[in-house]
Order: C-alpha cells, then sequence, then structure tokens
C-alpha cells in the first residue's frame, strides 16, 4: 500500500469553519467534499436542526463518504456525486432553493494526488489520466492524442503560466509522430525536463504542466466561474460564500466575482432604470500561518476569501 507524503490535512480549517457558520439551524453546502475535513468540522458546529449536503466529481470520494471507514453516519449529512458547478439544480431536487452558507476548497485533495493509478502526480509512474470524475471524459493522454502543436502550448500557458509553452508542446508532438505518444506521468515529466532549460529553485520542471493540463482536463476554471454564480443565487440574506485556492488562476477568479458582485451595476442598455445593488460584501482574504505551513506543506499557497450576501436580493 502506498503511503502518503503529505497526509490529508483540511487547510484553513478553523478559519473557514468561523467563517461560514452563522445560523448553526441552517442549510450548508460543502462544494468540495474531498475526504471530508471541512465537513466533519462544520457538521459539528452545526445544531441538530442543521443540515450538510456536500458534492464531489470524484467517485473515490463519494463512496469514502458513504461506505469507507470514514464515512458520514449523520442523518444531516448528504452527498452528490456531481461538480459544484450544478449545486442548484440538485439542490433543487431536495428541496432547498436558499442555503446559508457555501465552501469550496479548490485544487486536488492529497488522496488524489497520493494515488499513483490517477496521473495527478509526476512522483509515480502511472497513466496520465488526470480525471477527477474516471467516470467520464477524456484523459490527459487522450487530450496530448489529439490536439495540434498550437492547442498543447496555448493549454500549458494559459493554465499553467509556463512560458516553455512552445518547446514542450513542439516535443510532445514530435515524440508523437516518432510513434511514441505521451501516455504516462514519468514520460511526460521527461519530455518536459529536455524542454525546459531553466526553472525555479526547488520546482520541478514539470510542475506547471501537470498543474495545466489537469485544469484542462477537468475544465477547473469554467466550473469555478458557474459555481460561483450558482453560489450567488443560492445565498440567503447574510449568508456566506467561503472560496480557498491554490494558484492564482483560481484566486484571480474569485477576487475578480466578488469584486464585482460587491459594486452596484448599471444596465446600459437601459439608461434610466435603476441601478442593480450590490449583491455581495467582502469581507476580506485570510492565508494560514507559519505554524500551519510547517505542518502541511499544501497550505503554503492558499488564500481564502470570504464574502457575504447582502440583504438585497436582485
Amino acid at each position: 500500500m502506498h503511503t502518503s507524503a503529505w497526509p490529508h490535512i483540511p487547510v484553513l480549517l478553523t478559519e473557514a469553519i468561523d467563517a461560514i457558520v452563522g445560523d448553526t439551524n441552517g442549510i450548508y453546502v460543502d462544494g468540495t467534499f474531498g475526504r471530508g475535513g471541512h465537513a466533519r468540522a462544520l457538521l459539528a458546529r452545526l445544531s441538530p436542526a442543521g443540515r450538510l449536503v456536500a458534492f464531489d466529481k470524484d467517485p473515490q470520494a463519494v463512496q469514502a463518504a458513504i461506505d469507507g471507514p470514514e464515512r458520514i453516519d449523520d442523518s444531516r449529512f448528504a452527498i452528490e456525486h456531481a461538480s459544484f458547478a450544478s449545486m442548484r439544480e440538485h439542490l433543487a431536487t431536495r428541496g432547498i432553493s436558499a442555503v446559508h452558507g457555501v465552501l469550496l476548497d479548490l485544487g486536488v485533495s492529497s488522496p488524489q494526488f497520493d494515488e499513483p493509478s490517477r496521473g495527478f502526480s509526476f512522483r509515480f509512474d502511472a497513466p496520465l489520466d488526470m480525471r477527477m470524475n474516471t467516470s467520464r471524459g477524456e484523459t490527459a493522454a487522450d487530450f496530448l492524442a489529439r490536439a495540434d502543436e498550437r492547442q498543447i502550448a496555448e493549454v500549458i500557458r494559459d493554465y499553467g503560466e509556463e512560458r516553455f509553452a512552445v518547446p514542450i508542446a513542439k516535443a510532445l508532438v514530435a515524440r508523437r509522430a516518432s510513434g511514441r505518444p505521451v501516455g504516462r506521468t514519468v514520460e511526460l515529466a521527461e519530455v518536459v525536463a529536455r524542454a525546459v532549460k531553466t526553472r525555479e529553485p526547488g520546482q520541478d520542471p514539470a510542475t506547471r504542466t501537470f498543474q495545466a493540463l489537469r485544469i484542462f482536463v477537468n475544465a477547473e476554471l469554467e466550473e469555478l466561474e458557474q459555481g460561483l454564480n450558482a453560489s450567488l443565487a443560492l445565498l440567503a440574506p447574510g449568508a456566506r460564500l467561503v472560496v480557498i485556492s491554490f494558484h492564482s488562476l483560481e484566486d484571480r477568479i474569485v477576487k475578480t466575482f466578488i469584486a464585482r458582485e460587491s459594486k452596484p451595476a448599471f444596465d446600459r442598455r437601459v439608461p434610466f432604470a435603476p441601478e442593480r445593488p450590490t449583491r455581495l460584501r467582502s469581507l476580506g482574504r485570510v492565508k494560514p500561518g507559519e505554524t500551519e505551513v510547517r505542518a502541511n506543506p499544501r497550505a503554503r499557497s492558499a488564500i481564502m476569501r470570504v464574502a457575504e450576501r447582502t440583504e438585497f436580493v436582485a
């Protein structure tokens, strides 16, 4: 059995629960269940009348929640095998049209990174999969087998912020043309290492490329936009949105969304219409302290942003 390099420790656990829980009798959403660290802490804070509905695209995470040694056996808890982007539709089937808080802990969980067969990490030799939902969609290897050089370079540049995207794409396409398409994690890491001439101290040359392919394969940024809009539509007045991001692309989307919804808006098509009132109030951001970062290296890049639904419902 593989031993995790980083045990699964929820990031900013106390801060997130303190930020999100107002009404202990309320209904809350954990949009990224993972292995349930935040969910358990949230349930512990709720009264017997409170409810928590969790979401996760990963069938292994859902299975662990309902039928594993660490399953959550609590009548106040339910979990859906679905992306948080579709939370409104799934909550509607449960008769829920408003909630008292939404928590999104973005990115990949430690169990996903540390399970070699998932293909998320270049630390293990495994099929290049990278899908969070292994029941559907194309793998990273599938994408690299069909995409042209321009498409591959765009994905690596835009989602990995990789300045060597073009030479990496050229190398991948050249290898494919030679009859040896990249299909395993170690193969991809080796191709990238040869194409990347310099890298920041302490960072593997393949880090940005792996990040880019994972984000693209799982449509993470598109789903984040959809999830933020769904959250806003669901939040009751005074309810909180709490989002934990781990890289600049995610955090930029969250920061921009909160800033936009924290300002009144005018419909320029209707010059004399009243302005749309603000729908969110930013409550700032929180970063992990030195103690947490020492105990959990994954927390190093985390940023938590918090916003509150205003009393004006558009």
